[in-house]
């Protein structure tokens, strides 16, 4: 291992990619802690424990994926999630809107910058809308215990609405997530890639010390008396972590191979015997991105309906989706298996596979070229979606049962299992394979010489 790390950065190039991620990274976690122009942050943070208390809902949920800055409400309190968000939309209008799947086709590149125009003013519109609901959310917390919001913010008001506060937030935070979608592009484009995801998985790693600290407290080490969580109910807990880690890589990695053969050719003068492949079909063709577009769209509305208020309809709805509900979790799955069919389907093409294997005159035994196969590749690939779906969707939601057992605060099992370790383990393993393939491009024998990352 040392000596793979060695070889890292002994390739300039990867190195020079490596070192500027991790500015960028940098520059996300102080974003963390910059405060939004009059916001008291000690004191938004102790209304933000009180009202979350000791369950799990759906504020701390954003608290996760944003770094912990939603909770001291500071320039990148909504995290990379409107960008998320806005990605999900466009990603569906692409589905239902023939005109925008034939210009992608037809010009690819054309068709790209298009789409991260528009996925960018999307971004600009959601981040606008859902920061004018943080100030609503500050206000309304501000009316409940005076201090969170500075008073002189207050002073300038026009139709009783304080106007300055209102533009100051709304921009100030508006812009941090616009920053972060600018740096997420910046890493795809110049790091190490998977910008975007690193960031979200930034998020989830910065709530590791807090989360270590809980499990120290509840135990209650100092005391004779039993803790809230017992070693037993921790030793479980580590075994579910185990399983997930090993689980969430078998899904990703996992792969079901399907033979080719390759008929005779006459080269020449002389007949090239057939040869024999085999075409990788992923079981989870997805990765971990159904579990981030799943979370992501629940949180959207959601959230929204908890800054609007409790007896509002989206407060309604805002508690029907509670994290560890029933409603939630069966919402979850389903939009896991959606999402995973969704981006399955966008990305896997069988028309062209098959249409490439008639032209290199490549066949699957005991299927006809053309149409026959292009059925079966879809056929084959539904039914490993389906598997690998719900694999994924049962990784996610076993830690809420776990919880929900044992009596663990959620807030610890979810750390450890769930959905902020399903995205921790998808997205360093895609990373690590992003080192892979520049070593490989350099000639090197890779980052791991054991166990190499299947696939390659």
């Amino acid at each position: 291992m040392i000596g793979a790390l060695k070889k890292i950065f002994t390739a300039s190039e990867l190195k020079a990619k490596i070192l500027f991620t991790l500015l960028m990274l940098l520059v996300c976690r102080i974003g963390a802690f910059v405060p939004v122009p009059g916001i008291n942050q000690e004191a938004a943070l102790a209304v933000f424990k009180s009202a979350t208390g000791g369950g799990q809902n759906l504020f701390q949920l954003m608290d996760i994926f944003s770094g912990g800055a939603f909770k001291q409400l500071t320039i990148i309190a909504l995290g990379i999630m409107p960008y998320i968000s806005a990605s999900i939309i466009m990603q569906l209008l692409i589905a239902i809107i023939p005109s925008l799947q034939r210009e992608i086709r037809e010009n690819p590149e054309g068709g790209k910058r298009k789409l991260t125009k528009y996925t960018r003013l999307m971004t600009l519109a959601l981040g606008l809308l859902q920061s004018s609901f943080i100030v609503k959310y500050a206000l309304s917390m501000n009316a409940t215990h005076p201090g969170v919001v500075v008073a002189e913010m207050l002073n300038f008001t026009m139709f009783g609405i304080p106007w300055l506060f209102y533009l100051s937030v709304m921009l100030t935070i508006t812009t941090g997530t616009v920053f972060l979608m600018w740096l997420g592009e910046q890493i795809t484009e110049k790091g190490i890639g998977n910008g975007i995801s690193l960031i979200i998985t930034l998020g989830i790693l910065s709530s590791l010390p807090s989360t270590f600290g809980s499990i120290i407290k509840q135990l209650n080490l100092e005391s004779q008396e039993v803790g809230q969580i017992t070693f037993s109910s921790l030793a479980i807990l580590l075994l579910v972590f185990v399983v997930i880690i090993i689980g969430t890589i078998l899904i990703i990695q996992g792969q079901r191979k399907i033979p080719v053969q390759y008929a005779r050719r006459v080269v020449g003068r002389h007949e090239v015997q057939g040869s024999s492949a085999n075409i990788p079909l992923k079981i989870n063709y997805a990765g971990v991105i159904p579990v981030i577009f799943a979370s992501s769209l629940l949180l959207f509305p959601a959230t929204i309906g908890q800054l609007m208020g409790r007896n509002s309809w989206m407060g309604k709805i805002s508690k029907m989706l509670s994290p560890d509900s029933f409603v939630y979790l069966s919402v979850f799955v389903f939009l896991i298996l959606f999402f995973t069919y969704f981006w399955t389907a966008t990305q896997f093409n069988p028309e062209q596979i098959a249409s490439d294997m008639k032209k290199n005159g490549a066949f699957i035994p005991g299927i006809r070229q053309g149409r026959p196969t292009q059925d079966f590749l879809e056929a084959t690939m539904n039914k490993i979606t389906l598997i690998g779906g719900l694999f994924l969707a049962f990784i996610a939601i076993l830690p809420v049962l776990v919880s929900k057992v044992l009596g663990i605060d959620p807030r610890i099992s979810n750390f450890f299992g769930g959905t902020s370790l399903l995205i921790l383990v998808g997205v360093i393993l895609d990373t690590a394979q992003q080192i892979e393939s520049h070593l490989l491009m350099k000639r090197y024998d890779g980052f791991m010489k054991k166990g190499k990352i299947r696939g390659r």
